[in-house]
């Protein structure tokens, strides 16, 4: 598939689709345009009063939060500012991380976020726990929401609740503060609870002894013969076989130069190969019995490698998983498991059916939650962090009754900020001229 051609195919239809309803002016009360945007609202928004009898509770909650955004704030900052020098000194070379595409989490588009089910579910789940945080928190703070809905340009790529504006002008400090952080809190917490639990789940797979074909040698007997990747053994000379320690008894027993007949399974299809084995080579081995030239995939060793996840960084491990596994496949590979279908999902007992389905569900809603979070906690308008920047600037300075200079702090801090984001991904290029 011609990705550019659909991507045009699809912002077509959505121009022609969202030019007959403005032309024609339909359903007013249920969608607005703002420039080539289009929101889709609702006003039924009774649901939020419900929480209004835990008020008390969820002030306590958003007070963590906003500590905690502020936190996040800080850290985001500090490691952009490293970011920047890292890359000044180390002058990196250019990687499909810097594409510009990449900056862009569109599924299917970016090359390191697939289209998925599990993707699109994590990203809708994480607009909407966001969203309504906010929504949450104003009705606690006696802030009325008008209207709720989403944003669509082309795809779904936000949603929103319109709060009062009366009401919102009329909230200060802490209150309005809790207010703006709570969509950053709901996010930050998801995210963990989503790894946290696949953290857990992973320790409950038992590794299988499938002899799966993870990789094969360039110009080796299984690459001459067509052996490709990914495909499983199940006979060796007509001798049935379940498991690699099977396979390598009955190799055992060759020399080479013998002719191995193998039957694999690759995508469902059985296909049979007849290869000439091979004399080991040196840096592999010292064994005088014939050589297929192909690697497996070690369930037990990916089991120990899991492992890593139980570390005090295991959540940042997880969060680098989608770039690494695409840049990285030999050290990362075994990774990818968490974030699409492979067939490497055979090489493990598992507790439940679906099992792996309801990992990469996970997965990309504590992705998506993770990095929606800590992006909108910077400092910088109109990011949720530059809010909450902009309510503690206001406070302060008011009152020393220097409220006057309360818009010039923020928009510089926003500045400063916007500068070091485009900074760190236009550095690399003119690194590299």
């Amino acid at each position: 598939m011609d990705w550019i051609l659909l991507i045009a195919l699809l912002v077509a239809a959505y121009a022609l689709i969202a030019y007959y309803i403005h032309s024609r002016k339909l359903w007013q009360d249920r969608i607005t345009f703002y420039g080539p945007l289009m929101a889709i609202k609702t006003d039924r928004v009774g649901f939020f009063d419900r929480f209004i009898p835990f008020s008390m509770f969820l002030r306590l909650y958003g007070t963590l939060g906003v500590i905690m955004v502020v936190v996040v704030s800080v850290l985001m900052t500090v490691l952009l500012f490293i970011s920047i020098q890292h890359i000044v000194v180390q002058r990196p070379a250019l990687t499909m991380a810097n594409d510009p595409k990449n900056a862009l989490a569109i599924p299917g588009v970016n090359d390191f976020i697939p289209f998925t089910f599990a993707v699109w579910f994590g990203l809708i789940i994480t607009m909407i726990v966001h969203e309504f945080g906010h929504a949450i928190l104003c009705r606690v703070e006696g802030i009325r929401v008008k209207t709720m809905g989403v944003l669509l340009a082309v795809i779904p790529i936000g949603a929103f609740v319109e709060p009062d504006e009366q009401d919102q002008e009329k909230c200060k400090g802490l209150a309005k503060m809790r207010m703006f952080g709570a969509g950053i809190t709901n996010n930050l917490l998801l995210g963990v609870v989503c790894f946290t639990a696949i953290i857990l789940l992973l320790g409950l797979v038992v590794p299988l002894n499938v002899p799966l074909i993870h990789g094969v040698y360039v110009d080796s007997p299984a690459h001459n013969a067509g052996i490709p990747p990914n495909s499983v053994i199940r006979e060796v000379n007509g001798v049935s076989v379940a498991t690699r320690d099977e396979v390598a008894r009955l190799l055992n027993s060759t020399k080479p130069g013998d002719s191995v007949t193998l039957l694999i399974d690759t995508k469902g299809k059985t296909e049979s190969h007849t290869l000439t084995l091979s004399s080991w080579p040196k840096e592999l081995s010292t064994r005088t019995s014939g050589f297929m030239g192909v690697t497996y995939y070690d369930a037990p060793a990916v089991k120990e490698q899991f492992n890593r996840f139980y570390d005090p960084i295991g959540i940042v491990v997880l969060l680098a998983v989608p770039l690494y596994t695409i840049m990285d496949p030999a050290t990362w590979g075994q990774f990818s498991i968490l974030t699409v279908d492979t067939v490497d999902a055979m090489m493990w007992q598992v507790p439940f059916p679906y099992f792996w389905f309801v990992i990469q569900i996970l997965f990309w809603c504590g992705w998506f939650n993770l990095v929606v979070g800590t992006f909108n906690a910077l400092p910088l308008l109109p990011l949720d962090g530059g809010l909450i920047l902009k309510e503690a600037v206001d406070r302060i300075l008011d009152r020393r009754g220097w409220s006057r200079y309360s818009g010039h702090v923020v928009s510089i801090i926003s500045y400063v900020m916007l500068a070091v984001l485009l900074s760190v991904m236009i550095l690399p290029y003119m690194m590299n001229l």
